[in-house]
Formats: structure tokens, sequence, C-alpha cells
């Protein structure tokens, strides 16, 4: 049943011997009776180097392999997976998801996709999403070496690491259901990391930097990364407190990507439905100042969102999620829009690359543009924990960065808390930076939020 003879680089199976899988899969579960039946098969390897302080210390290699199976008896429904890919395994993985059906309780709204909302393939776009890397671990040592020694080498005050590491992974499946969607596709993602420490005893400060991409010759320099992790932990040193206040807060490009992501898990479909939402119907309504406006795009070639179609098959499409301010769609599955009397978004697995930005924003609005507009206040470059009540929309989480007084920056902070609720500081989102930087699937530049409780001494 294997054939190998079509394989990608790196992966054991073809995508004929996926398909083939899959169809013996489903053929199976309607030969038990199953009224509608999905399968994907899938692969994985990579490649994972860490090295600390001049020494080699992990060098790690994974591969895995599944097929899942979904049966639907109606509105019942049964899942099941194997890493086993021989027939008998298949034939019990298929049992197994449709006695699981036999026994759960029915669901109104339970099912596969509607068939029009399938992506055919005629429409699934390649993506360039898959490139694979031939790095051997020498190579990859050789390369986390590189980074950490340019991070020790930029100043004498770079005393120890937390270390730094290389990774290069990959996969692909294959997916298919009674409803008629066939498809499959391979994707990489590749990163180099490190993290040095500054200073000494109770003075020491970390901080860290990466490089991650979908084709390892878009990665920055090894020597880059080094050196601006260091510098990044350089400029932590002497952090002192400040006292209780309100003020401005300004968000360093990669945490102001989680504001972004805080909005789209409120407005995402399994926490409308349950009501555990601050945004509950919140469609059609201003959320965002009006010079806001956010778009998803789920084309963009060598994206780290993008998908030729969601993760239940169904069609995906570019639009504006937020338009001046105001919601103009929600992330919504399937089953999440079925619940809230809806159509699917094509959002099943998440959002696609997100752009957030401001109509307000010029060239020029570079980072020391933006510690200008701060004026007085606090610039975040790290925050801690997880203070995000969803419900409600109260946000407190611990906070490192600098206190700026008139548009420069005075001091290195830390130890501090910030507070407020997301609703508040969404709708006071003064500027964005042109200083837009990806951070997984969302591009967003530094973000100015009006004002913010800071507690500190």
């Amino acid at each position: 049943m294997q054939d190998t003879s079509k394989a990608l680089p790196g992966f054991s199976y073809s995508r004929a011997f996926f398909e083939e899988l899959v169809d013996t899969a489903m053929a199976h579960a309607k030969k038990l009776g199953a009224s509608d039946v999905g399968a994907e098969a899938s692969e994985g390897s990579g490649l994972s180097v860490s090295v600390r302080k001049g020494e080699l210390e992990t060098v790690e290699r994974n591969r895995d392999k599944s097929l899942g199976v979904t049966v639907y008896l109606g509105q019942r429904r049964g899942n099941a997976s194997t890493s086993d890919f021989s027939r008998a395994a298949i034939e019990q993985t298929v049992q197994a998801a449709y006695d699981i059906a036999r026994f759960t309780a029915e669901d109104p709204v339970a099912g596969l996709p509607d068939e029009a909302d399938i992506a055919r393939p005629a429409e699934q776009r390649d993506l360039d999403l898959f490139h694979p890397w031939p790095i051997t671990s020498a190579q990859a040592a050789e390369m986390a070496l590189a980074c950490e020694a340019a991070a020790f080498g930029v100043d004498k005050r770079i005393t120890n690491s937390e270390g730094a590491g290389v990774s290069a992974q990959q996969s692909h499946f294959f997916s298919a259901h009674s409803h008629g969607f066939r498809g499959g596709y391979a994707s990489s993602r590749h990163s180099l990391s490190v993290a040095p420490i500054a200073g000494k005893g109770s003075g020491m400060q970390r901080d860290h930097w990466y490089s991650s991409e979908r084709n390892a010759c878009d990665l920055a320099a090894p020597e880059a990364v080094g050196r601006y992790a260091a510098e990044r932990a350089l400029s932590r040193l002497k952090s002192r407190k400040v006292a209780t206040r309100e003020c401005p807060v300004l968000f360093e490009s990669p945490l102001a990507a989680g504001l972004l992501g805080g909005f789209v898990q409120a407005v995402s479909g399994g926490a409308l439905y349950r009501k555990t939402s601050f945004l509950a119907d919140s469609l059609g309504k201003n959320v965002f100042p009006e010079h806001i406006d956010v778009v998803e795009d789920p084309f963009v070639a060598g994206g780290k969102g993008s998908s030729p179609f969601d993760e239940e098959g169904v069609r995906v499409k570019a639009r504006k999620v937020v338009d001046g301010g105001q919601v103009e769609g929600y992330f919504l599955s399937t089953y999440s829009a079925r619940k809230l009397g809806m159509k699917t978004t094509g959002n099943a697995g998440g959002s696609h690359n997100l752009t957030l930005s401001s109509r307000l924003t010029r060239a020029g609005d570079d980072l020391d543009e933006m510690l200008r507009k701060l004026g007085t206040g606090l610039f975040v470059i790290e925050l801690m924990g997880q203070g995000v009540n969803y419900v409600t929309g109260d946000y407190s989480r611990g906070a490192s960065g600098f206190w700026v007084e008139n548009g420069r920056i005075a001091f290195p902070v830390q130890e501090i808390t910030i507070a407020g609720n997301l609703r508040q500081m969404l709708a006071g989102i003064q500027a964005v930076g042109a200083d837009a930087y990806t951070h997984g699937a969302k591009t967003v530049g530094s973000v100015l939020v009006d004002r913010m409780t800071l507690a500190g001494n």
C-alpha cells in the first residue's frame, strides 16, 4: 500500500499514499453505516538543536504520523485516530469512531460543512508554503553557536545565556470528507533564537530575540539576531520601579500583536456562542476608533497564516474584519456559526493573516516618533502572566519596559503591573506606528493606548 516514490523531500509518504489511506478509511465508515465521514492523514518531521555558553546542549529529531477519522451517525459524532497505517489499524480506528458516535448524544448543529461552502480543487491556490531546509545537526549547531557568540561579543556586561536554538520543521497532510472536499498541502516553519543575560547578581536582566520564516533563506543572519538580543538585554540594566499612576502606554509591536489576538479571541465563535466574551453582539458596532482597520488575507504568499481552505475544507477569502473601527465580521467555524444562526467565515482552526492599521499612520511614524507621541508614559517591551478575563475584558499583567519623559526614554522599569479593560484599551488606541512587525500570523506596528493604570511603588 505504501508508495514513497513521489514523497516530498524529508517525508516518508506521498500525497498519493495519503489519498488512498483516507479513501480506505472513508469507504469502511460508509460500509459500517455512517451517514457522513471525514478523514485526514498527516506526517511531520523536524530537527531542533540548542546550545548554551558555547557548548552543544541538545539535538532532537522528531517524526510523527497520524490518521484521524470523524464519523457521523445523523447528528451524533465520533472521532478516533491512529499512527498505525496498516489496513487492520485503519478499520479498528474507523470502528472506534463509529462506536463513539453510537453512544454520543445528538447535537442539533453537528455535521460537516454545507456543500456550498466547500473549497473545490480548482479554487485551492498554491501559496508557496513549503520550503524544506536540508540542514544537518552540525550545521544547525554552528548557526546557533554563531548567534550566541555574537550576543556575547556585543559587551562584556553580557555575562550569561539561556542558550540559542535552531529549529527546522515541516509537515504535509491530505484531508477529505463526504460532502465533496478533497485537499492538502505541505508547509514548513524554521526558526533561530537566542536569550542572553546582562549584568550580575540581583541586577541581572534577560531578553531574547528570534527570527521565524517558512523559507530558511529569509531568516535573519545569526549574528544580527544575537547582537539585537544582547542590545535589548543591556538596555534593561539598572531597571527600577515607578510610582503608581495612570498614564498612556505604548506597546512594542510584537506585544501589540497580543492586543489584536485578544480582540480575535473575543469575536471568535466559541466565546460568542458560549457567551463568554466581552464583545458579544459587537457585529456592526464600533469597538476601535474610526481610524483603525483590521484586514484578514489567507492568500499571502508564504504567510504564516496562509491557507487555501480552513480546517474543515471550507472556502476562505480576504476580507475587512474591522472597517473604520466597526466590526464587520466574526471568526466562525461551521459549528459555531450554526450555534449563532450565522454562516461560517472559513475560520475553523483560527484566523488567517491579520493586519491592524491606522488611517492616521504616516511613513515617518517610526519608534522614535511613537515615543514622541507617547510624551510621558510607559513603553512596554515585555508582558508576563495571563491576566486577561475575556468574559469582562479586565486586563492586568506584569510588565517591563521604559519610562518615557517628554518623548525620550528616561530609564528602564521592571516589577510593575499594567491594568485596564480591553474594551477601553481597544477604543483608546490613539496611534499605530509604521514599525510594522509580523508576529506569527498577525502584523501590527507599535500601538499607543491613551490611558492605563500602572501599579508600582
